[in-house]
């Protein structure tokens, strides 16, 4: 607008008034008398009340006439000079960016926000106080490590050393909750993420004071140094990424103090005149000029409307000449404008009630230049987003609402709601905190003892499933509590829904795709912006301080879920066909066509660079998609080890992506200012350079733009074109899903899941799991007092201040317990998740319908289908049961189809993905719930997966192939029937809910699955035993190779510990030992002719490989007094699982099989092969059962024995072993009478256990079959001259040599 103050310039020629279709305008100006009336009724002269001494006022009148009303009061400069006295230093106080820093920082574009980027950073204002009473304000965006306060120009800080560590300097830390001044004390409360810190200091009496939220700590520090050249900074010291923002008064200090002046002066004339200008508009807004009586009538303002009525409008005019300028000044949009604002909406009601805010924007698009407009609306918004983020939570949480509910008012006026979008709400501000409601860390503060007034707390969690056997019938006063706290509970529930409603509404607004009025649709501004708030979170996972924080993250999803839902749902009532949200998924082809930027995110097939040039045929007979032959071929070689993925490229620690400018994403520092442009660095070195410009973007032979290219037609297609769903493969259905965009947030909700929110949920589980701890610790104190004798009087004492301390402990846990249980683990929260677990199962399920095209979808999809349903059985309250979630047992068996067919998927070539799918198989099949499940899918799809468990161990995870295997047997094998060890049964486990300690369900199904495999594959069962027996003897061997070094480092006595990390080592090959015996006792049992028919190749050699090892075993674990019982004596933290019992039952259980329960020929053969192993002694066996030889030392020492476990074993088990034992000394007395000596000429020379019976072709070297068998198995050279053995015959010794 070239000018202000007349009429000329009174409407934009695109602009058109929300009023013009629905009243007609005025025609003309009113009457000379009328018009003066009324802008003297607008613009009062103050002491001139009589209409009598009033001179007429017309609009040529009227700019001098506003001129001389807006100058009455103004500041002189004496009195401005006056005010800064004490002081020294610019009037705009910031955060000195040149030479007062330490260390490495952000520093955001105000120079009022920081965030450390090294081990202690420390930084100074550029204004310093020496006499007078001063305040500042810091706004706490993060709760760590930090030491703020003031210190003079002679403090020097280093990486260890900062604020309040040197002589001159004075500091607060609330993370510690210390006052620092060389020395440190106890002071204060501790802070939390959203508060406000106030820092006083005193030159008058020479003290320093600090307030938390409005309330003051005390006197911090008393009689600090003053007088000639002493002056005081304002100062922080923080550690790696910890933020604050500071306020020295360019803002309305949020609890200012009496007698205490902000560091910068507020600037008091723009004060006095904007809210004299305010006072005006006000006025026109609650005045009607009535042309028919002439006269003017007052009238409710809030129903004012914006009309052509000229007289009206070219007041407003000269008003906003003035007003428009100091709306650009952040003070005053906060101090006036927005208070103004919300003194609107404070009459309560829904915001559709208050139609004056929209008339005003429109009024000010109308009247103030662009750039106005857009600055007013920038800090209108910060002032908001400020006000939210840093309000003290009180029990209706009003402030929340009161800001939240201007916001929503803002936000439904369209061409601000866009103009935000574009530029302010993910470029400039933090916009996610607007739905994020913080956790109250003082219970009494944020007034949850009024609200719940009665507490309680579960003392047992339960994960799954519930145990008869330890549910306890709970007391009348029990119930009682738990009611009123679950009363309470829903109270506060209640009061976080509206704010969690209101926060919906804006994301509503921001998601609206009908408001085309003023160019692009809201919904496609909000995407693109979306998409590239992803990518600088995805991009930057090795620096934690560009993201953003996880507890946003968990808000933003559940808010983002339902409002697209919601809109989703809308859709489909409209769209005849189109599915609803309750079976949504993503369709596979947003993976591959190259619509949707993935950034530099791992493909389940691999580099996307590389499934382009494999799978480019593919994609054009299934999907029709041409790839540009210029995209398969890199570069250069650099680019080979770079991301290629289409639009993206990697931009280390933030670094722009145009040039090597050290700009970074929206998270860094200040609670609200986004963009820095200054990286501060004491040792000059720049870690903000690109390796490379970013990479062109992907050339598909469709229409490919950058993110923040794209139009709605891009997005939704139209006339033939697809949009986001170019390239249907034959496989999809022809059918409507929903409005492509929203497919497109869908995807970007998983992925939000994936990069943090499942990790918080995982991170606010701790305080369940606190209370639990507290409540059994409270619960064991008052046993202790109930037993206490009473002539111990001082034990008593102190069991009392303990069962306080607990109490008082439990007390405020329980209520902030109900806090995070409301806005995180709620019945809706929980719903969220599964949503997006089923999400993720259809997603998968389509996608593997395409075949190799299957390779294209991101891994996170199957990372969030895993991790969601941990989530769900793991963190979400007991009282949310899982069983209650609907069609809950379809989706266990959906998930479990999934484990069971990608696990060993071919088209999944990422080591990470297949190990995490290997785990989620191994602890899916340790919970009943979920075994099931995996019985219930198809049976060919189970007979898969046992084919795939069996495959031979080497390649690929197989001690977690070993553990599902064996999860199949517990509960069936010999004394198999223990959830723990016998011997750990006295100590607490550190987590009872691990899988590893669920209670046996053994899967009879899976085991005949397996049965059916190994009888009728001979190739594979021989390959899959010959690799467990492999993995046995390198797992027993490292064992006991291990055990030897930590006897010998125990025996030192220069040195009497041990690695912890050496005996975690061993105490594994222990397990895995076990493991590998139960999964060949679960062989031997349901396939015993594996090793017992001779007529199948490999048998008898398997049959000998295994009584070797059984031999070594028995062995090194039952030899008296030897290496395994002196470990095992020591009993080393660490080292717990390690005992006889484990690994002699599972031997004790093959040879029980094998000796006892086979038929009468294999038993013959079994025990020929037993006893003519070199290694057999009976003494093992009889050590089984107590009846060993005792050494001459020792007779006096308790030996193992099989009946000293009665409720682990039972007795007909006991008696198969003694019957074992029986027959084995029988025979071998038997072979000790018939066994001829052999000549050492004889005997084999590569064992020298048996006689040589086999002679190699063409060679003619010998050895004995056993030996040859074995070395054939993974090797075709001879033993000795390395020839190709083409075959072996049976070697028999000539009669006469």
């Amino acid at each position: 607008m070239s000018s202000k103050g007349g009429g000329t310039a009174l409407s934009r020629a695109n602009y058109r008034l929300a009023s013009d279709t629905e009243k007609p305008k005025a025609t003309g100006i009113v009457n000379e008398k009328l018009l003066s009336d009324y802008l003297h009724h607008v613009f009062p002269r103050y002491g001139l009340t009589s209409a009598a001494y009033r001179k007429t006022l017309t609009f040529p009148d009227l700019e001098a006439h506003l001129e001389h009303l807006l100058s009455e009061g103004e500041l002189t400069e004496d009195s401005r000079d006056q005010a800064a006295e004490g002081r020294l230093g610019p009037f705009t106080v910031v955060l000195d960016h040149t030479s007062g820093f330490e260390g490495l920082l952000f520093v955001d574009d105000d120079l009022l926000g920081v965030i450390g980027h090294s081990n202690f950073s420390s930084i100074r204002a550029t204004t310093c106080v020496f006499k007078g009473k001063w305040v500042y304000e810091v706004l706490i965006s993060s709760q760590g490590l930090m030491q703020i306060g003031w210190c003079t120009l002679n403090c020097r800080f280093n990486q260890e050393e900062g604020v309040g560590d040197t002589p001159d300097s004075y500091a607060y830390d609330g993370n510690r909750v210390r006052k620092w001044n060389v020395t440190t004390t106890n002071y204060g409360k501790s802070w939390a993420a959203g508060d406000i810190v106030s820092c006083l200091i005193d030159l008058d009496d020479g003290t320093i004071t600090f307030c938390l939220n409005g309330q003051s700590l005390g006197t911090a520090f008393s009689n600090i140094k003053m007088g000639p050249g002493i002056a005081y900074f304002p100062a922080i010291s923080l550690s790696f990424k910890e933020s604050v923002a500071f306020n020295f008064g360019s803002r309305p200090l949020r609890y200012p103090v009496e007698g205490y002046k902000p560091l910068q002066d507020p600037p008091a004339a723009d004060l006095i005149k904007a809210n004299r200008l305010l006072g005006y508009i006000k006025t026109v807004l609650s005045t009607t000029i009535d042309t028919q009586e002439e006269r003017l009538v007052e009238k409710d303002s809030s129903f004012w409307q914006l009309q052509g009525e000229p007289t009206v409008l070219v007041t407003l005019a000269h008003i906003f000449n003035y007003f428009a300028p100091l709306m650009c000044k952040v003070y005053l949009v906060e101090d006036v404008l927005m208070n103004f604002l919300l003194g609107i909406l404070e009459g309560g009601g829904s915001v559709d009630e208050h139609p004056l805010i929209q008339q005003l924007l429109d009024l000010f698009w109308l009247l103030m230049e662009d750039y106005e407009v857009n600055e007013c609306l920038k800090q209108l918004m910060m002032s908001l987003l400020r006000a939210y983020r840093f309000s003290p939570i009180i029990p209706d949480l009003g402030f929340q609402i009161h800001y939240l509910r201007l916001t929503t008012a803002i936000l439904r006026h369209e061409k601000s709601r866009k103009y935000l979008l574009n530029n302010v709400l993910f470029d400039m501000l933090r916009s996610v905190v607007f739905f994020y409601i913080k956790t109250p860390l003082r219970v009494k503060e944020a007034g949850l003892e009024e609200l719940i007034p009665t507490t309680w707390w579960p003392t047992r969690f339960d994960k799954e499933g519930r145990d008869d056997n330890e549910v306890k019938e709970e007391s009348a006063d029990e119930r009682l509590r738990r009611r009123a706290y679950e009363r309470g509970c829903q109270r506060l529930k209640k009061r976080i829904e509206v704010v969690e409603e209101l926060q919906v509404q804006i994301l509503r607004l921001m998601l609206n795709n009908k408001d085309k009025g003023t160019g692009q649709a809201s919904r496609y501004i909000f995407l693109n912006k979306f998409r590239k708030f992803l990518q600088e979170n995805a991009s930057n996972r090795a620096n934690p301080t560009v993201l953003c924080p996880p507890e946003y993250m968990v808000c933003f999803l559940h808010r983002l879920i339902t409002a697209v839902r919601s809109y989703w749902d809308e859709g489909k009532r409209k769209s005849v066909g189109s599915i609803s949200s309750e079976e949504a998924y993503v369709p596979p082809q947003l993976f591959y066509n190259g619509k949707v930027d993935y950034f530099d995110l791992q493909r389940l097939g691999g580099l996307l660079s590389h499934l382009k040039k494999t799978l480019k045929d593919d994609l054009a007979s299934k999907a029709n998609i041409i790839i540009d032959p210029s995209e398969i071929l890199p570069s250069s070689m650099d680019d080979l080890d770079e991301d290629e993925e289409s639009g993206a490229a990697q931009r280390p620690l933030g670094a722009a992506a145009t040039g090597g400018a050290p700009v970074r994403p929206s998270w860094l520092s200040s609670p609200t200012l986004g963009r820095a442009n200054r990286f501060l660095s004491t040792a000059a070195v720049s870690l903000m350079t690109p390796r490379r410009p970013l990479a062109p973007p992907e050339k598909v032979k469709v229409r490919t733009l950058a993110v923040e290219q794209r139009t709605e037609e891009d997005i939704e297609g139209n006339h033939g074109n697809d949009g986001l769903l170019l390239g249907r493969p034959l496989e999809e259905p022809d059918q409507p899903i929903t409005e492509k965009s929203l497919l497109e947030i869908l995807d970007g909700i998983v992925m939000m899941y994936n990069l943090s929110v499942h990790q918080q949920l995982g991170k606010m589980v701790v305080v369940a799991d606190d209370v639990h701890e507290y409540a059994v610790a409270l619960k064991d104190t008052e046993e202790k007092i109930a037993r206490c004798p009473n002539r111990r009087g001082d034990i008593m004492d102190e069991l009392l201040k303990s069962q306080k301390v607990f109490a008082e402990k439990l007390n405020h846990l329980s209520r902030r317990l109900a806090w995070i249980n409301a806005t995180i683990y709620s019945k809706e929260k929980m719903l969220d998740v599964y949503w997006l677990l089923r999400v993720c199962i259809r997603t998968i399920e389509h996608s593997d319908n395409t075949g190799s095209l299957f390779a294209f979808t991101p891994e996170f999809y199957l990372n969030v289908a895993m991790n969601s349903y941990s989530a769900l059985k793991n963190y979400f309250s007991p009282a949310n049961s899982m069983d209650e979630l609907p069609g809950y047992e379809d989706t266990l068996t959906q998930l479990a189809a999934i484990l069971a067919k990608h696990f060993a998927d071919p088209r999944i070539v990422g080591t990470d993905i297949k190990d995490s799918l290997m785990q989620a198989l191994a602890s899916y099949v340790c919970y009943p719930q979920s075994l099931r499940a995996v019985e219930r899918i198809p049976e060919d799809q189970r007979v898969a997966m046992m084919r795939n468990l069996l495959a031979p161990y080497e390649q690929r995870p197989w001690a977690q192939t070993n553990w599902i295997l064996v999860r199949f047997w517990k509960g069936c094998g010999f004394g198999y029937r223990y959830t723990r060890l016998p011997h750990l049964l006295k100590t607490k486990p550190e987590d009872a809910t691990l899988p590893s300690l669920q209670k046996p369900c053994p899967s009879l199904l899976l085991q005949r699955h397996m049965a059916e495999l190994l009888r009728h594959d001979k190739d594979m069962a021989a390959s899959f035993l010959n690799s467990v027996l492999n993995q046995l003897n390198w797992a027993f061997s490292e064992f006991i190779g291990m055990i030897q070094e930590i006897q010998q480092a125990a025996e030192r006595p220069e040195r009497n510990f041990v690695d912890t990390r050496q005996l975690k080592v061993c105490a594994t090959c222990f397990d895995l030992s076990v493991s590998l015996l139960r999964v060949l006792e679960m062989t031997v049992t349901l396939v015993p002719e594996i090793f017992l028919d001779w007529s199948r190749p490999s048998a008898e050699l398997l049959l000998r490989r295994l009584a070797q090892l059984l031999n070594q075993v028995l062995n090194r674990v039952t030899a008296e007094r030897n290496l395994f019982d002196r470990v095992v004596n020591l009993r080393l933290p660490g080292l717990e699982s390690v005992d006889h019992y484990p690994i002699l039952v599972a031997v004790t259980g093959i040879l029980v099989r094998i000796l006892v329960e086979s038929d009468r020929q294999g038993v013959a053969r079994a025990a020929s092969v037993l006893l003519s192993d070199p290694c057999f002694q009976l003494h093992s066996i009889q050590h089984l059962l107590g009846e060993g030889e005792a050494s001459a030392a020792g007779t006096d020492r308790k030996h193992f024995s099989l009946h000293a476990y009665a409720d682990y074993i039972s007795a007909e088990e006991e008696q198969k072993v003694e019957q074992m034992l029986a027959f084995l000394t029988e025979e071998s007395k038997q072979a000790a009478a018939c066994t001829a000596p052999t000549s050492e000429e004889d005997l084999c020379p590569i064992c020298y256990a048996h006689s040589i019976s086999a002679i190699f072709k063409p060679c003619s070297h010998k050895s004995c079959k056993a030996c040859i068998n074995q070395h054939l198995m993974n090797n075709k050279d001879c033993f000795f001259c390395k020839a190709t053995i083409t075959g072996v015959e049976d070697y028999v010794k000539p009669l006469g040599s």
